[in-house]
């Protein structure tokens, strides 16, 4: 049986540009909209043009004979990944986070396509390298980072995946109110939420939760173990604060929620994207089996 022809599959986000022109029908009424408040269109349009300049040098880098697939990161609840895929984020560390939770074990490539703005710390490659990363990454050659990802799994049914973190909170800034068990310790709570972070988003949001409470843990991008903070919690009669932060290995973090209504899990940020968490419910959250293959630019 022949081989199966590998597919590049480009992943991007809609630009500035593009999100003003949805949001105001025409480029005029996006000018206006934006010089009435003092800002220029002309450089949000540089921006977009040396973007899609970017994306189009990209794929004009995929090896002859490949097959070729462009996907909008609002589109990737819909898009069936497949095994000979080679998966190449275009933007900002934000896009890779936001895949990682729909690839398979595919390697995943970090562009960075405006290195003079965006950080680049998941999206580590230049555009120019893949003419080298495509063809290595595609017949087992590249080396491979596997990163470490949280899982969130509801015991009536439901999961989340997170690259960063796991947020399980109330909806609105209500205090959330939830029973929280680590190994042979339980507690009733009432917090801000609590966040479950991998090594990878221990550089985020956990760092400025742990830098705040002065709550740190070691935590490396590839190690499979997970760490959690708590986000104010409050005493009370009926409510302790002992259970703070600690790290994952073998045994989950087990969260009760005591909430009627309002409770909430969602994975890197991405609040429209969650699973209910009212009075009853039960979460389990622990390093997830599967990883993120990051392909080392």
């Amino acid at each position: 049986m022949a081989a199966i022809t590998p597919r590049a599959v480009f992943v991007v986000r809609a630009t500035d540009y593009e999100d003003l022109i949805a949001r105001h029908a025409t480029r005029g009424q996006a000018r206006f909209f934006l010089e009435s408040r003092g800002e220029d269109l002309g450089v949000i349009e540089a921006r977009h043009a040396r973007f899609h300049a970017a994306l189009a040098r990209a794929r004009a880098l995929v090896p002859a004979g490949w097959r070729q697939a462009l996907v909008q990161r609002a589109d990737l609840d819909r898009f069936l990944f497949a095994a000979e895929d080679v998966i190449v984020a275009l933007g900002q560390d934000g896009l890779v986070a936001n895949l990682a939770k729909y690839a398979g074990g595919q390697p995943v490539i970090g562009v960075n396509p405006l290195p003079d703005l965006y950080d680049g710390v998941l999206a580590r490659a230049s555009v120019d390298s893949l003419a080298g990363l495509l063809p290595a990454a595609a017949a087992g050659r590249a080396r491979i980072e596997r990163r470490t990802m949280v899982e969130a799994r509801i015991d009536q049914g439901g999961s989340l995946f997170a690259l960063n973190e796991i947020f399980v909170g109330h909806r609105s800034h209500q205090s959330a109110r939830y029973r929280i068990e680590d190994g042979g310790r339980a507690e009733e709570q009432s917090s801000s939420g609590l966040i479950v972070a991998s090594g990878t988003g221990a550089t985020g949001w956990a760092r400025s939760i742990s830098e705040a409470t002065h709550l740190g843990l070691s935590l490396g991008p590839e190690e499979p173990a997970v760490g959690y903070w708590v986000r104010e919690p409050f005493p009370s009669r009926g409510t302790g604060t002992g259970l703070r932060a600690g790290k994952l290995e073998a045994a989950p973090l087990l969260v009760t929620s005591r909430m009627n209504e309002g409770g909430v899990i969602f994975a890197d940020g991405i609040e429209q994207d969650f699973l209910p968490f009212d009075w009853g419910r039960r979460v389990r959250l622990a390093p997830a089996e599967r990883t993120l293959d990051l392909v080392v630019a």
